[in-house]
């Protein structure tokens, strides 16, 4: 076991910043030259799903089906405290796959010493380490988990879309369905309630605040089951903010403090367990359980309402204008001003003296959501509504905006099965290919 010696001094690295000609800590196998990619797995008693994530991180292909060259990435796990056989699993994989270049490091701290936070950001500071060897200024840090199985494509991908110009990728996550009791039926229901609320919020964001660097087709998921970031914008955030649970939600709030250009792309897609017993105190088995309870109890499903969402993205899109002329020094007019911390509910002067201080965009959005929180006028204007009304108005709409041009987004770019599956009590919507109409 390591001491709480080892933890400080592993501490330490974390919060230091990593420069460029620091030397890999943990793996000492040099990386292969051609490395595009680095792959990092978090591992904490993972032995019966862990053979599956390695070898479908073994088996990548590129879009045409042709196995993925393994010079080109690489996958570092860490087995961290486990009390299965995790890291001899994975080492034992290694030894049937010499062409992978997969490293096992293997660590025991005292208990409660050691978190997710410590974890993924210990490996995410090693692959940027290991990524600048090779001369990878832009090389990818790609994250996912031990009970995670990535599809053939994840990793060209990934590469497809940074390829586009953008500086971290978030993967849509599917969880598998293994509980098929009434109760696990009722919990799966909430769940597919909430992919799809959120599925439709993404939508109508595409079409009142479009973003050119995640346009639609997207979804909303930015997790650590299908993560990755570019070596210059991580650093750029200051790395993965090391907290005991979300590490991966701080890790996308700290890439939008500094305007990184995200993608939520569909493209990138994996399958996880949809476990109830999670590694941390809160994440997707703490929401499962929450859903679990609530459905036991029969208990309504609230969430942000419609006009909420539409108003919200509306003024939104409005700061975004106010924010771009503040920065090129056109500082803008009182009333323009004024017109959207109306519409935001928080004051004028605090307003101003924001736009006034050339921040990041992102930055901006964040300290006004605090804003919004600190003097409750949001959310006393907008309390929350039952999910199957919000997304009924949600549908409708989108339908009126996409009538009104605001912006052409086809039926068929639409996820027809998570939309149909919101709910019993929601009719399913009919779609029908461009041809057809």
């Amino acid at each position: 076991m390591h001491s709480a010696l080892d933890l400080q001094h592993d501490e330490r690295v974390l919060a230091s910043p990593v420069p460029s000609d620091y030397p890999c800590l943990y793996v000492r196998t040099p990386p292969k030259h051609a490395c595009e990619i680095c792959v990092i797995v978090p591992v904490r008693d993972e032995a019966q799903t862990l053979t599956e994530t390695l070898r479908a991180l073994a088996d990548q292909r590129d879009s045409s089906g042709t196995p993925l060259n393994h010079a080109r990435y690489e996958v570092i796990v860490l087995a961290n405290n486990c009390t299965d056989h995790s890291a001899a699993l994975a080492r034992a994989f290694a030894a049937r796959c010499p062409t992978l270049a997969l490293h096992v490091i293997e660590r025991a701290y005292p208990a409660g010493g050691f978190h997710i936070g410590h974890a993924r950001r210990m490996l995410m500071d090693e692959a940027y380490r290991r990524l600048l060897v090779v001369g990878r200024r832009r090389g990818v840090i790609a994250s996912t988990d031990g009970d995670t199985h990535v599809v053939p494509t994840w990793i060209a991908a990934t590469l497809d879309e940074f390829a586009r110009g953008v500086d971290a990728v978030g993967g849509r996550i599917v969880t598998a369905r293994t509980d098929d009791t009434e109760m696990g039926r009722l919990t799966r229901r909430y769940h597919l309630r909430d992919v799809g609320y959120r599925h439709l919020i993404a939508a109508m964001e595409s079409l009142l605040d479009p973003d050119p660097y995640d346009p639609w087709p997207r979804h909303h998921q930015h997790f650590g089951a299908s993560l990755a970031v570019t070596t210059k914008a991580y650093i750029r955030a200051g790395g993965l903010p090391v907290v005991p649970y979300l590490e991966d939600v701080a890790l996308y709030q700290a890439l939008r403090r500094v305007d990184a250009r995200i993608r939520h792309s569909p493209a990138v897609r994996v399958v996880t367990s949809p476990r109830l017993t999670g590694r941390t105190a809160i994440g997707l088995a703490q929401q499962l359980r929450e859903w679990t309870t609530m459905s036991d109890a029969r208990q309504p499903h609230l969430v942000e309402s419609a006009a909420a969402i539409e108003t919200r993205l509306r003024a939104r899109r409005s700061l975004r204008v106010l924010w771009r002329a503040a920065r090129n020094g056109d500082m803008p007019r009182a009333d323009a001003i004024a017109a959207v911390a109306r519409k935001l509910g928080i004051e004028t002067d605090w307003l101003t003296d924001c736009l006034a201080r050339q921040q990041a965009c992102g930055l901006l959005f964040e300290q006004v959501e605090q804003q919004q929180c600190s003097t409750g006028k949001w959310a006393a204007r907008w309390p929350p509504a039952e999910i199957g009304e919000t997304v009924r108005t949600l549908r409708v709409r989108l339908a009126i905006l996409r009538q009104n041009a605001v912006r052409s987004v086809t039926d068929e770019e639409i996820e027809s099965v998570t939309i149909a599956a919101l709910a019993a009590d929601v009719p399913q919507l009919r779609l029908r290919p461009r041809h057809e109409r």
